[in-house]
């Protein structure tokens, strides 16, 4: 079996994850996970199947053509895990007033520490009392083995103070699948 990573873009509309259901269970694939949204007007998600490799290049023709429904499908080989020791995985959770360049302070620290980014999830939202704008963000991290974890949240509580946002770090309970 070939894993393949699918990402997927367009005007949403009911129908659309059928439409690609559909060709990877007619070319014999296993949908295994996907993460899916509505932004702003437009159908987004990412999704990872596993299809035989003899059905690959046929399934892959087949969703290129949903273009012209309306859905722009790219497809790419993943590649297979090799043996290493394993990173552990945290959860990252952010909130306060929005302002340009959270994401981006976040991500240049996590970056600089050997810290993979597996899901982000963020948000913006009125605040309750003052009706100012709040920034959300949740995050899936992959915090290698060589890395000091006290370390990193000292940093991270360091850019929180700069950022007057709250951060916090914690261990996952729940597995992530790769």
């Amino acid at each position: 079996m070939t894993d393949l990573v699918l990402t997927l873009l367009g005007p949403d509309r009911p129908g659309l994850v059928e439409l690609v259901a559909g060709v990877i269970a007619a070319h014999d694939g296993n949908w295994l996970e996907s993460r899916m949204s509505h932004l702003a007007g437009k159908f987004a998600g990412i999704l990872r199947a596993e299809l035989p490799a003899d059905r690959v290049a046929e399934a892959t023709a087949a969703l290129a053509k949903l273009e012209s429904r309306g859905l722009k499908v790219t497809v790419e080989a993943a590649a297979r895990a090799g043996q290493r020791v394993p990173d552990q995985v945290m959860d990252l959770d952010l909130v306060g007033l929005d302002r340009p360049g959270i994401v981006r302070e976040i991500s240049q620290l996590l970056a600089a520490n050997g810290v993979n980014v597996d899901e982000l999830v963020t948000n913006r939202s009125s605040a309750p009392m003052s009706g100012e704008m709040l920034f959300e963000a949740r995050a899936r991290v992959r915090v290698p083995p060589s890395t000091d974890v006290a370390k990193l949240q000292a940093e991270l509580e360091r850019v929180a103070t700069d950022l007057v946002v709250e951060v916090k770090l914690t261990a996952s309970a729940a597995p992530v699948s790769r």
